[in-house]
């Protein structure tokens, strides 16, 4: 059971009430790794998503949204044959990675800074689905007259 929930957990944003469940497991070993990745709440309904991409340029990088998962494909460019390793340790693989997101979660905004992609989330309510207070009337009891 554990392997079967850790990967559907451990990529979902919004769901609050999982946060405890995902802290209880173990990694999943067959899981991919690349690129790492950090998951954060930053507020009350804010939420950021952190990816070591280094290596990559902007225009490598594609964030979509489309049916409440939230995909990020890099590929990286050929590059020219002017550069001889002696060793290679940044890794510009392909990769794609995807995160399930609540109804309520909306991106916000996608930079790529000093080898991070920060992908920014928002947690929006409809009004008709937030708390409402309701105001209690105070009712008088009727005063009775004496025949």
């Amino acid at each position: 059971m554990r392997a079967f929930l850790s990967p559907l957990l451990r990529s979902s944003v919004g769901f609050d009430h999982v946060d405890r469940l995902l802290d209880s497991l173990s990694a999943d070993e067959s899981a991919p790794t690349y690129p790492p990745y950090n998951i954060e709440k930053i507020g009350e309904d804010d939420y950021r998503i952190t990816m070591a991409i280094a290596g990559f340029a902007p225009e490598d990088v594609d964030v979509t949204e489309q049916e409440h998962v939230l995909y990020v494909r890099g590929k990286a460019r050929d590059e020219k044959a002017a550069a001889s390793y002696l060793h290679r340790g940044i890794a510009r693989r392909a990769f794609e990675r995807r995160f399930e997101l609540a109804d309520t979660i909306k991106v916000v905004d996608a930079k790529l800074e000093n080898g991070l992609l920060v992908v920014d989330l928002k947690r929006e309510i409809p009004e008709a689905q937030r708390p409402r207070k309701i105001a209690i009337q105070r009712v008088e009891p009727a005063t009775r007259q004496a025949a």
